[in-house]
């Protein structure tokens, strides 16, 4: 039923499912080099919060194979600092992907011995930190279930299931287990411009999955729930802070003011390490903003004139206030947020 998008190549390089080309073309990648998984970070080959961190965990050990094999402790240690905070830099708004590069930094500097020691070390790390999400997935989907009923109508933007996690998914791995469970639900799938990630990807998951599902065009959401016809809303999350302010890919914001307005519950859906206590509010959550030809020439076919400007922020933030609750590998926690945090 699931896809992986990660995984280790025979060689040891890290194996990355191009969801650029998706839903037209299944195309794999072996990366093992910095440039080369950079490039697949911020082209948005590999996506998605938690799969952006194990991508980078995974493809860290993948780029110091060979320069690791007959470095001295120090010299390691330093490329090991260098590489990570090279990586860590490649998208500013997902935590996971910082989260991910500390742990990593904290597992050489742990290790002992010299550079294929720490080789070994760091891709053991990297393994645990894919095993780990797999396994915090499937406790969100368990936790998840409380939501759910028989027939359930799910509205979901973005892209939250196996394509970018370890696992099943956060989001969308809830409605996995609610088919599993026999729940027959339908799932709302909101197109999300401008790179499609929900009619390129979601859909892609539900229809292989064989989950009931259509696709909608973001501006299409209001008429729903004005007609009644979503019972929640489920999205993911690439940053919560302290005081339960949601960054998630642009075009959430929005759903939680009509959700609000519709009376309809709203969760974000997301693993702890999601969760960025040193971050105060959404105020100081660092915006990535991409290149206008997504927006202008998306897939290169050009729907706005080249020179007109754009305005184009790859997320935005939901104010807490118009969360219901957070569901996590804990279980579901309501407001007040910063009390449990």
């Amino acid at each position: 039923m699931h896809v992986e998008p990660v995984g280790w190549s025979a060689s040891g390089a890290l194996r990355v499912l191009d969801q650029t080309r998706l839903p037209s073309e299944e195309r794999w990648l072996e990366l093992d080099t910095l440039e080369g998984v950079l490039e697949a970070i911020r082209a948005l080959r590999v996506r998605g919060a938690p799969a952006i961190g194990i991508a980078a965990a995974m493809g860290l050990s993948a780029v110091l194979r060979s320069r690791l094999a007959a470095a001295p402790r120090d010299e390691a240690l330093a490329l090991v600092r260098e590489t990570a905070d090279a990586l860590a830099g490649a998208r500013p708004t997902a935590v996971n992907l910082r989260w991910a590069m500390e742990r990593m930094r904290r597992c050489a500097e742990g290790a002992r011995g010299d550079g294929p020691a720490l080789l070994a070390a760091l891709r053991a790390e990297a393994q645990a930190v894919w095993d780990e999400d797999r396994a915090m997935c499937r406790a969100i989907a368990e936790h998840g279930q409380a939501l759910m009923r028989p027939g359930i109508r799910v509205l979901t933007h973005c892209n939250t299931g196996a394509l970018a996690t370890g696992g099943i998914g956060t989001a969308l791995g809830i409605v996995y287990r609610a088919a599993e469970r026999g729940l027959a639900p339908h799932v709302w799938v909101d197109e999300t411009r401008p790179l499609w990630q929900g009619a390129r990807l979601t859909a892609w998951e539900l229809l292989r999955a064989g989950i009931a599902h259509s696709v909608l065009p973001d501006s299409a959401a209001a008429t729903l729930m004005a007609e009644g016809k979503v019972d929640v809303v489920l999205v993911g999350a690439d940053r919560i802070a302290r005081n339960g302010d949601v960054a998630n890919k642009v075009g959430t914001f929005p759903l939680a003011v009509l959700a609000r307005h519709h009376g309809v519950p709203f969760y974000s859906v997301a693993p702890s390490t999601t969760l960025d206590l040193a971050t105060p509010s959404g105020a100081a959550i660092r915006i990535e903003h991409r290149p206008a030809a997504e927006v202008s020439s998306p897939f290169g076919v050009a729907v706005a004139p080249a020179e007109s400007p754009v305005f184009n922020p790859a997320f935005d933030v939901t104010p807490a206030v118009l969360v219901t609750g957070y569901v996590t590998e804990r279980g579901i926690v309501h407001p007040p947020f910063e009390e449990q945090a």
